[in-house]
């Protein structure tokens, strides 16, 4: 099963939160309006301000604001922060892999990793910022191309 870590999660989630703020926001204030404990808060926002998509300001007014807008940043650039790169099998990109000899796909799963890399880079947070009434069981959560 591909799963975003629930740091990965948390972060899409500050991140759009921050984006709804026109200036700074502390911990506290995101912690309180997210439900997102302080110390997580603190610890992805350091790992956000690191990378660049937050920007930091101490001293008493102090907190964090976007450092580019939400439709700047992709779901792919916050995985990539917080999990590293997105990768779904040992031998993508020609990475090292045990049974690299002996395997018939090796190789191959690079389309795969792919189009995962580019649907993740083709997302943006202020498309996941934007509300979407919930499907209800009796609805497809996915409809193929070829079903349209």
């Amino acid at each position: 099963m591909l799963r975003l870590s629930k740091l990965a999660d948390y972060a899409a989630v500050l991140l759009v939160q921050l984006g709804h703020h026109e200036g700074l926001a502390t911990t506290t204030v995101l912690s309180g309006e997210t439900g997102v404990p302080e110390p997580t808060v603190a610890k992805i926002l350091k790992g956000l301000t690191a990378d660049g998509l937050v920007i930091s300001q101490r001293g008493s007014r102090g907190g964090y604001r976007l450092g580019r807008a939400l439709d700047e940043i992709s779901i792919a650039s916050v995985i990539s922060v917080m999990d590293g790169p997105v990768v779904i099998t040992a031998c993508v990109d020609g990475r090292e892999c045990e049974a690299r000899g002996r395997c018939g796909l090796f190789g191959n799963w690079d389309m795969v990793n792919d189009a995962i890399l580019q649907t993740l880079n083709s997302i943006t947070l202020a498309d996941m910022a934007q509300r979407r009434p919930a499907l209800s069981h009796a609805e497809p959560a996915f409809v193929s191309a070829a079903a349209v």
